[in-house]
């Protein structure tokens, strides 16, 4: 079993409630709007990242993570990209290949809106965490938390902060 934090939309924002979470998981993932190397380097320090860079990620973040992160944890096939929309409304860009290649888990940032919903279509779970950063219209500051264990997602939780 894998314990996961999934976060997104730093804007170059990490403090010690988020640390605390990250210490509990076995692996971050982060859905891009990084803002500064900073934010993954903390989380690096302490567990392995997975993570994407976003559209206000400058060019030392895109070297240093790609577009599209994908996948497979335990037995699960996972996407993480940014901008990805979401069931019934997935963005041009990924529309294509997810169609034609589904993921069982497909994870995108961006809108600051925490969503997590099934994709019956495409055989699919979708999750946004939100934006865990304090750049954004959003009010709560949100991140989610969740197990793998062979090829079942389970335990889901969302961890909410004042913003």
């Amino acid at each position: 079993m894998t314990k996961i934090l999934l976060l997104s939309d730093t804007h170059s924002y990490i403090d010690d409630d988020v640390i605390k979470y990250v210490k509990q998981a076995d692996e971050v993932w982060h859905a891009g709007d990084i803002g500064d190397l900073q934010v993954t380097d903390a989380i690096k320090a302490l567990k392995p990242l997975r993570a994407v860079w976003g559209n206000i990620d400058d060019a030392k973040i895109r070297g240093e993570f790609p577009e599209n992160n994908r996948f497979i944890c335990e037995g699960v096939d996972v996407w993480i990209t940014h901008i990805g929309g979401y069931p019934g409304a997935y963005n041009i860009r990924v529309r294509e290949e997810i169609r034609a290649n589904p993921p069982k888990l497909f994870i995108c940032g961006h809108s600051h809106i925490l969503k997590v919903m099934s994709d019956k279509k495409l055989n699919l779970l979708h999750m946004n965490p939100g934006a865990v950063g304090k750049h954004g219209f959003h009010k709560v500051r949100t991140m989610l938390r969740f197990t793998i264990d062979d090829t079942k997602i389970d335990n889901l939780e969302v961890i909410e902060f004042k913003k």
